[in-house]
């Protein structure tokens, strides 16, 4: 059980962000252990093949992200902004003081591989060939997938976003995961077998939703970084679902069966596309209902930058919430 407890001012620091790095390194982890993560298996099985087929080399960025170890910290820093492009990242990565690498290596309990061993002794040139097996896992393995996931996870930032508002931290993390509970100036994160008990250190808590964290929750507390919680992302169970899916019957006879779908399709904030993608409707057609359902203020509409995520109002949760008979 890791206890962290918080201050007035550590509440005050509290933010949210996504992080591309980070996907890379849990996603890995999927790989590995696949038979933990049901809910990302086709996406395991098109990363398989390609690996089998293509056979590139990923031995330094898999010797990091061994399964039954922890990751090093630095292989997967907390990002410093809402919203970071992995390039960016990568640069942060590379930047990094050899001390901290090689501390970080220091602290895992496997053997030393050799990949390890070389970056061990050069981690400025080992930090640069990281970066580059990253970009080619990321590219093959991430990037076909990422519009989707990063609407997911924008949606998730959003949502949280939205709770903090509107009852603070009680709010936040009351359906956050639950091997995560808040206690008046504490927050409570069951890891087994770790026991722990840490501040914040005056610098809040940096909430990370993930898509391939699924389905559990990791931290990072160790200096320098801010402290970091990661947990599932609302939505991930229905990531790579692709068709009609399923509409409540009495929803359906008073908005009919397309915008009845669209908003029972809302868990989590997303766009025209995606939503079109998952329902199976054009995406003029979808555009169109979502317009309506907006209008008749079922959902709202957030722009970020070039996206524009819908997701429900409370009126609309309460819509589908009380949805409870036959299917149409």
């Amino acid at each position: 059980m890791l206890k962290l407890a918080f201050s007035a001012h550590d509440m005050a620091q509290t933010r949210l962000a996504y992080s591309a790095l980070g996907e890379v390194g849990l996603s890995l982890r999927t790989l590995k252990d696949a038979s933990r993560h049901a809910v990302h298996l086709p996406w395991v099985r098109r990363v398989r093949a390609w690996l089998v087929e293509s056979g590139p080399d990923l031995r330094l960025l898999s010797d990091l992200v061994p399964p039954a170890d922890r990751t090093p910290d630095f292989v997967t820093p907390p990002p410093d902004t809402p919203t970071p492009r992995l390039d960016r990242e990568l640069d942060r990565l590379r930047a990094l003081p050899p001390a901290q690498v090689r501390a970080d290596l220091d602290a895992m309990t496997g053997p030393r591989t050799p990949a390890l061993a070389a970056l061990y002794a050069d981690p400025p040139a080992g930090l640069d060939r990281l970066a580059g097996q990253v970009t080619a896992y990321w590219d093959a393995a991430i990037a076909p997938h990422w519009p989707r996931m990063q609407a997911l996870l924008e949606g998730d930032v959003l949502h949280r976003a939205r709770r903090i508002a509107e009852g603070g931290a009680d709010l936040v993390f009351r359906d956050l995961h639950p091997d995560v509970a808040w206690r008046p100036d504490t927050l409570f994160v069951s890891h087994r077998p770790y026991g722990h008990t840490r501040t914040a250190r005056g610098r809040g808590l940096l909430l990370v939703p993930s898509v391939f964290a699924w389905p559990r929750v990791f931290t990072q507390t160790a200096a320098p970084w801010q402290p970091t919680l990661i947990y599932p992302a609302r939505g991930v169970a229905a990531l790579w679902e692709s068709g009609r899916g399923r509409t409540p019957g009495a929803l359906a006879k008073v908005l009919g069966a397309s915008r009845a779908r669209l908003l029972t399709a809302l868990d989590a904030p997303a766009t025209t596309t995606d939503l079109a993608r998952h329902t199976g409707m054009t995406t003029g057609g979808t555009s169109q209902h979502l317009t309506a359902l907006r209008d008749a203020g079922l959902l709202t509409a957030h722009r970020d930058r070039r996206l524009v995520l819908y997701g429900r109002t409370a009126l609309g949760d309460a819509l589908v919430a009380a949805q409870t008979g036959p299917d149409a």
